[in-house]
């Protein structure tokens, strides 16, 4: 097996100690029977209760780096991708909503298409109403103000490569527009239907309010982003010894 992973799974954690267990032995379930070497970047967020201990304990090829305080899911993300060693990086969330399974499912259809990210669609959400409401709300504003990209913008599971993803202006929030961010950066997109599970414990980190009315003054610096925007290509260069 290489030594250099093929993909690195990289995962926000704040107060998620309930977790954190079961979610690593999903990982490594999901992971042992590939042919290829991976690993995992989790992420401490600013947490307060056992998380860090916790994953100060997960054996190789887990690691764990440690913020010194909390600084929201964007700069975990970016923070993850940026220590992260794969060519393509792989993103979940800490609460266990997300099935690890279909991460490998989604870097083989990666591979297979040559896309530069594969985004998952959570086909059956298990939320609230509410959270269902304005998930949906905060998909189609999200794609009418930015032009559209995937259909679940706001789901977590998805493989992108990683020299894509470290390179995307970073702000606070972007991490609800990277298949946007993607996008808008000349990156081409597949989808496909991915589980979505209950909450396996902890608390959301996410209301109405910051679901919703916060991300609108980054809804429109997204927009105005993409029209100032420019893709460029080499197309030609000068030759040096």
């Amino acid at each position: 097996m290489p030594s250099e992973p093929l993909i690195s799974i990289v995962i926000p954690v704040k107060n998620e100690e309930a977790t954190i267990p079961g979610l690593a032995a999903e990982i490594d379930a999901a992971f042992k029977t590939q042919s290829y070497a991976w690993e995992v970047v989790w992420v401490d967020d600013g947490s307060t209760d056992r998380s860090r201990e916790i994953m100060r304990g997960l054996p190789a090829p887990h690691r764990f780096i440690a913020f010194d305080r909390n600084h929201g899911q964007s700069a975990a993300f970016i923070a993850g991708f940026r220590n992260a060693r794969g060519t393509w990086v792989g993103t979940l969330d800490g609460d266990g909503q997300n099935d690890p399974a279909d991460l490998p499912r989604q870097l083989a259809r990666a591979l297979e298409t040559s896309v530069d990210m594969v985004n998952g669609i959570r086909a059956k959400r298990r939320d609230s109403l509410l959270r269902k409401i304005s998930s949906r709300i905060a998909n189609g504003v999200r794609n009418w103000l930015t032009g559209k990209s995937v259909q679940d913008v706001g789901c977590s599971t998805r493989v992108v490569r990683r020299t894509v993803v470290i390179d995307l202006p970073f702000f606070h929030g972007m991490h609800r527009f990277l298949p946007t961010l993607v996008q808008m950066r000349g990156g081409t997109i597949d989808e496909i239907p991915v589980n979505h599970r209950p909450r396996a414990g902890g608390a959301s980190k996410y209301g109405l309010f910051n679901r919703v009315f916060a991300a609108t003054r980054d809804l429109f610096g997204v927009r105005w982003l993409r029209s100032r925007n420019r893709v460029w290509r080499i197309a030609d260069e000068s030759k040096t010894r």
